[in-house]
C-alpha cells in the first residue's frame, strides 16, 4: 500500500473531491458538520473528533454512523468542503 505522498508523486496530484456536508450553525454561523453526502447517499456524522485551524481553512476529523472517518476541510472565505482523507472501519 502506497502513502499519500509516494503516491502523489508516481501517480500525479492527488485530487480533492468536493463533498455536499450539512452544519449545525450555532452562534458561529456553520460550526461543525453533522451530515456528509457520500455517492449520493446523506450519513450522519457520529463524532467530531477533532478540529484544528489553518490561515483560511478548518480541518475536521469525523467518524461517520457507519464506522468510517474522514477528515473534511472547510475553505472559510468560499464555503467549500473538500474531502482530504478516509479510513474505513476494521
Amino acid at each position: 500500500m502506497r502513502s499519500w505522498p509516494r503516491a502523489a508523486k508516481v501517480c500525479g496530484r492527488v485530487d480533492e473531491r468536493t463533498v455536499r456536508v450539512e452544519c449545525y450553525a450555532g452562534y458561529k454561523g456553520d460550526e461543525r458538520p453533522v451530515r456528509l453526502q457520500i455517492g449520493g447517499q446523506l450519513v450522519d456524522i457520529g463524532e467530531v473528533e477533532d478540529r484544528w485551524y489553518s490561515p483560511g481553512a478548518t480541518y475536521f476529523r469525523v467518524l461517520l454512523a457507519n464506522g468510517e472517518r474522514y477528515v473534511l476541510r472547510r475553505e472559510d472565505a468560499q464555503d467549500i468542503w473538500t474531502l482530504q482523507a478516509f479510513r474505513s472501519p476494521g
